[in-house]
């Protein structure tokens, strides 16, 4: 059962970390399906610009990250936690170069193939970008990759499912060829997140649930962890800082139009109601409803965190 592990179910920390694969896996085979049919098949949040949709704002995160890593035609690059192929798809698109997904979840590597496959056949086989997409089933703490291999690397929110930060930034350093450059994008705790405030830690909790999280670590722990696999920090930004829109305005219930009443308070009561009527009469599966209130979890302790 996947809320054992946690706080707020009478779990503990060190329990999450040492069976990180098993909370891990129990959580994607959980949401996966749920949280494409809102977000698409690039399961992530992205800085928003003021008329800008959400997938508008997720490409263009995607691009950025591109950019950033100064992709170009010719490049091998690993994309770490891959999902189910969303944002390697896009960034292939976008920079012409041959992208590798990692992921230990096999529910999710099946749906990326699969998608991947029907996304190239459809759109763009003629060009031969299904050559340039390829993925590997495997842990991100112990890669099953010969040293040296990528020209880069990227992880969107998929570290913050590993046990250890600098556990699994070694494995992507050794990895990457000497001198290369790694983009994270990763959840943190700033530095107003005070350990003794019960508010806090309850939620911190709360996202821990709701994002099949071992542990939040803050940003302080994350920079100095890849300083201490190898790399040189050169950037480092809090995306949330200069967003015109707020990155959560998705999921907040205090963010009320015509196309986002299912995300309002009356709009998740109805909802609720639906699915556990459905879930009675064996059209959804057993499960469905709290499978919706863990969902809800994470909106509120994200939303809440981040306010």
């Amino acid at each position: 059962m996947y809320s054992k592990y946690h706080d707020l179910h009478g779990g503990e920390e060190e329990f999450r970390k040492s069976n990180y694969t098993d909370l891990v896996n129990k959580y994607y085979d959980l949401v996966t399906s749920f949280v494409e049919s809102r977000w698409g098949e690039s399961i992530h949040f992205a800085p928003r610009w003021q008329g800008e949709t959400l997938r508008e704002s997720i490409k263009r995160f995607e691009h950025f990250i591109a950019l950033q890593l100064g992709l170009k035609e010719g490049m091998k690059v690993l994309d770490v936690g891959c999902g189910i192929g969303g944002p390697l798809k896009e960034i292939a698109r976008f920079s012409s170069t041959a992208i590798t997904g990692l992921n230990n979840n096999t529910n999710q590597i099946s749906r990326a193939k699969f998608a991947t496959c029907m996304a190239f056949q459809e759109l763009i086989s003629s060009a031969g970008l299904s050559e340039q997409c390829t993925f590997i089933k495997g842990d991100f703490m112990n890669m099953p990759i010969p040293d040296n291999t990528f020209d880069a690397a990227y992880a969107i929110e998929a570290t913050i499912h590993a046990p250890d930060a600098l556990g699994v930034y070694r494995e992507i350093y050794r990895v990457l060829k000497p001198g290369q450059y790694f983009a994270l994008d990763e959840f943190c705790l700033t530095d107003r997140f005070d350990p003794n405030n019960s508010k806090h830690r309850s939620i911190k909790a709360e996202i821990e649930l709701g994002c099949g999280l071992p542990d939040i670590r803050s940003t302080h722990q994350c920079i100095q962890s890849l300083k201490d696999a190898g790399f040189e920090v050169v950037f480092v930004k809090d995306l949330s800082d200069d967003s015109p829109c707020p990155w959560y305005q998705e999921i907040d219930p205090g963010n009320f139009s015509c196309t986002s009443f299912k995300n309002s308070r009356t709009g998740k009561f109805m909802f609720r109601a639906i699915v556990s009527i459905l879930e009675s009469f064996y059209i959804f599966p057993k499960g469905s409803t709290r499978l919706f209130d863990i969902m809800q979890t994470a909106s509120h302790g994200l939303i809440t965190g981040c306010q």
